[in-house]
């Protein structure tokens, strides 16, 4: 049985996708926006992030730096404003008391949906 050891770089937010412009796959970390890695193949291009985010974070404690905490490990209070338009206002208000149901309620299911 292999046991993998968990580093400080497992718990960031990483996306893989393609870039047209060049003909690779792109590595992303949400948390560190400044940061990216091409590759010819969607594994290297996520290997290639996380080693790059790992290298980073070196760097920015060498340099006494706030590393940014991972997206995961904050907490979140589930509730954000929005400000809208006064024409949406009126619509989303419209469309909750037709449905019976709050504002909220409305637009937490319009959000939630895929």
């Amino acid at each position: 049985m292999v046991t993998k050891r968990i580093t400080q770089t497992d718990f960031y937010t990483y996306r893989i996708t393609w870039s047209d412009e060049d003909g690779e796959y792109v590595g992303l970390c949400a948390e560190f926006p400044g940061l990216s890695w091409l590759d010819i193949s969607p594994e290297s291009a996520l290997h290639g992030i996380r080693n790059l985010v790992k290298e980073t974070i070196i760097d920015m404690q060498t340099n006494n730096e706030k590393i940014p905490q991972p997206l995961t490990n904050k907490r979140y209070s589930g509730k954000f404003v929005v400000r809208v338009p006064p024409e949406v206002h009126k619509r989303i208000t419209i469309e909750a008391a037709e449905a019976k149901v709050s504002i909220n309620r409305l637009v937490s299911a319009k959000l939630s949906e895929r």
